[in-house]
């Protein structure tokens, strides 16, 4: 009964891929002939020449990101750091990202980029194909990471304590006037990384700084990156990738009261460009 039902799953998994659609995060990972091609030799590679290599950008980025932000004052220095940190990962693990959708985005309007979170590299993808200085809110924890924690904290961008959001209050006003003034902002509506490729529930107040300033909602949905490095391994799959933007959703003239009709909008909308044909063969 085992074997029927895995090459049952598989024969789904491989229909869904034919037609376009996401496969399910039960099959995506290690169907069919993945487990072939990232057997042993994909490990290797991973394991002694990806790995190191990010860990040795971390390190040198990190420490010249630190000396620069003794003197910049707006970030700019230490964004661009942030995005050849990411450019030379992508670049190390031959993972191309097709982008789709960008033309959407128009005009100067304060936003807040809603992302999907299903992998530890999707901050780089973000870095790398967006095109204008942002800042992440991201949750208290990854100030644990050496010299990535360091760089969070002291290139601006906005720590929020999900166990005790109280303690938060200074960083989510100083978010507010960097998005009333213009500056971007990019959130994870999950909370944190999905373990198995799903989307997970969104987090009650995501959309709080969206709505409190007015700004537009973009989302994103992030293709392929489950499968390129889920959680809890070091094990990086090299594979295309997606970026898919969608139309920005307005907040103007919404109030807090309104805040499950957004998230509810926009989790429609990321599930929409998930769905949606693939414009590259993921599986491939």
């Amino acid at each position: 009964m085992s074997q029927i039902s895995t090459t049952a799953e598989l024969e789904k998994a491989q229909a869904e891929l034919r037609q376009g659609r996401r496969p399910t995060a039960r099959t995506s990972a290690f169907a069919g002939g993945d487990t072939k091609r990232y057997g042993w030799p994909s490990r290797l590679r991973s394991y002694f020449i990806f790995n190191p290599l990010i860990w040795a950008y971390t390190l040198v980025l990190g420490i010249v990101s630190l000396a620069c932000s003794l003197f910049d004052r707006n970030g700019r220095i230490q964004h661009n750091l942030a995005r050849l940190w990411s450019w030379l990962i992508m670049k190390t693990i031959v993972s191309p990202v097709t982008v789709t959708g960008m033309e959407k985005i128009v005009g100067a309007r304060p936003r807040v980029y809603a992302a999907t979170h299903a992998s530890a590299l999707d901050i780089p993808i973000l870095y790398v194909n967006l095109p204008f200085q942002f800042r992440i809110v991201f949750k208290s924890e990854l100030l644990a990471y050496p010299f990535v924690g360091w760089h969070l904290r002291r290139s601006g961008q906005i720590c929020i304590n999900q166990q005790n959001p109280s303690a938060s209050i200074g960083a989510i006003k100083s978010a507010l006037r960097s998005l009333r003034n213009g500056m971007p902002l990019v959130i994870f509506p999950e909370g944190g990384r999905s373990p198995n490729g799903e989307i997970l529930p969104f987090l009650p107040g995501a959309f709080f700084l969206a709505i409190k300033a007015q700004a537009d909602i973009v989302p994103i949905a992030l293709v392929g990156t489950f499968d390129l490095l889920p959680m809890n391994t070091y094990h990086i799959k090299s594979r295309p990738l997606e970026m898919r933007v969608g139309k920005p959703i307005s907040t103007v003239g919404m109030t807090l009261r309104h805040t499950e009709a957004v998230s509810r909008q926009v989790r429609a909308a990321i599930e929409g460009l998930y769905s949606a044909p693939s414009s590259q063969g993921l599986a491939s």
